[in-house]
């Protein structure tokens, strides 16, 4: 264990006895709601950071990748999470809800000797994909977090207990949270956006976290809990607008991870919240620059960071305090986007006159879904195009969802469903296509020959 770690500063920081012992975590217990101070939470993580020391023959424990199979219930490996990262142990967290083969390829590529999840019998299931115990010898205190992409092209992003902390901090510097607020943690963990502002823009200021209960509790985890600030992706936001779920004593309302139409900021604004727009990366520790005026897509830069504009509009991000290391055992791709410490973020926006960031598309072939996921288009369409024989198309979003356009005859439907029922059962439900729209004519392209994404999206996407 260290105590050079940045969580370990962070939480004996209020865990002293010269600072009030206030709740660290809220969650849901037996007769109702529970709590942990600061310092039995601290207490509880140390717990578990000396069961991660040392093997069960009481010998020091080798460096070790522990991987974390997050599901709709894992606020509850917080602390068993937190203590991994307190024993410096290489952590990685994977999405529980990918397909099996899926998450055998990234459980190999982060050489995971240790599983943990809520989950047992998944667990069991994926333990004959774990390496031998000490494969890992350089990954103390790497923290990995997937982007999204297809099986073979999964990118595991390296970042740190000092980057993510230093990442809450500069959240904290614009919107700052009070010791007396209620943070509602309802995006996944194993998203750096759900990790950093679901739980440490809350334990950087020692304010409390309301450890969510899952997607079946999203109605009623604001009356449960009654929070004061909250994170959420766009298709979230959209849900507790539409249920009019929102607690009167919730003040504060940051949005990220994914596009947020104006009608929907509108539509928060009227309830009387506090609206912060947020834009970051994986790469960056999460945010970069947040909304704090009037308008949300004039955005505040973050102390510390540098934003630039390349000549071909894209966003170049120097963030030393929170800059991956790079991609975890794929130097090429770091290399392909780190250059000298600046981010190549692959987004396109301007700085306006009084240096505040507008984003305003995407220079990679990216599509973003509302609930934050990224579909990487290349390897995506690749696969269809192998499944159909066929290259006369492109995927688009839809009504937030990914539509498939392609040349042909609306008699075609049935076989073109059954060509891709294949590919889609390798993706997560929400990654797969969700419309699928026939045109007789070609689809534009460009003089190279490259389809005109943007232009097939404005034909097309008629959501």
């Amino acid at each position: 264990m260290t105590q050079s770690n940045a969580f370990f500063r962070m939480l004996e920081r209020w865990s002293a006895p010269s600072v009030e012992d206030r709740p660290a975590v809220l969650f849901e217990g037996e007769n109702g709601a529970g709590s942990l101070s600061y310092s039995a939470f601290f207490a509880r993580c140390l717990e578990y950071a000396r069961s991660f020391d040392q093997t069960s023959d009481g010998q020091p424990a080798p460096h070790t990748c522990v991987a974390f199979l997050v599901d709709d219930g894992g606020a509850r490996l917080v602390p068993r999470l937190f203590g991994a990262i307190l024993a410096n142990r290489q952590v990685a967290l994977l999405d529980a809800a990918q397909p099996e083969q899926v998450l055998r390829e990234q459980l190999a590529l982060v050489q995971a000797d240790s599983l943990v999840g809520t989950d047992d019998e998944l667990c069991d299931e994926l333990r004959d994909s774990l390496s031998p115990p000490g494969t890992v010898r350089d990954g103390a205190g790497k923290i990995l977090f997937f982007t999204s992409g297809t099986t073979g092209r999964s990118k595991a992003v390296v970042l740190t207990a000092d980057s993510l902390a230093a990442s809450a901090r500069c959240g904290n510097g614009l919107l700052p949270l009070e010791r007396s607020d209620v943070l509602l943690c309802m995006l996944p963990i194993h998203h750096v956006f759900g990790f950093v502002c679901g739980l440490l823009w809350a334990f950087s200021r020692g304010a409390c976290v309301a450890l969510g209960r899952g997607a079946r509790h999203y109605a009623d985890d604001f009356a449960y809990y009654r929070p004061t600030a909250v994170a959420m992706v766009p298709a979230l936001l959209d849900f507790t607008l539409k249920y009019r779920v929102l607690n009167d004593e919730l003040r504060l309302i940051l949005i990220g991870a994914g596009d947020c139409p104006k009608p929907l900021i509108d539509a928060a604004k009227a309830t009387g919240k506090q609206i912060s727009f947020g834009y970051g990366l994986t790469e960056t520790s999460s945010g970069v620059a947040l909304s704090l005026g009037d308008d949300p897509y004039a955005m505040t830069v973050c102390e510390g960071d540098r934003i630039t504009i390349a000549s071909d509009g894209e966003i170049l991000i120097e963030a030393p305090d929170c800059m991956m290391q790079g991609y975890y055992h794929r130097e090429e791709d770091t290399a392909a986007v780190l250059r000298e410490g600046v981010l190549h973020s692959g987004d396109l926006g301007y700085l306006d006159e009084n240096g505040l960031l507008h984003v305003t598309g995407r220079k990679k072939e990216i599509l973003v879904l509302t609930d934050g996921t990224k579909i990487f288009l290349p390897e995506y369409e690749a696969a269809i195009y192998a499944a159909l024989g066929q290259q006369d198309l492109a995927v688009i979003l839809r009504g937030g969802a990914p539509a498939l356009v392609i040349r042909g005859e609306e008699a075609e439907r049935p076989a073109v469903k059954e060509a891709l029922a294949p590919v889609m059962a390798t993706l997560p439900r929400g990654q797969q296509i969700r419309h699928i729209v026939f045109t007789p004519s070609p689809l534009p392209r460009t003089a190279t020959g490259k389809i005109k994404r943007w232009e097939v999206s404005a034909i097309y996407d008629k959501s």
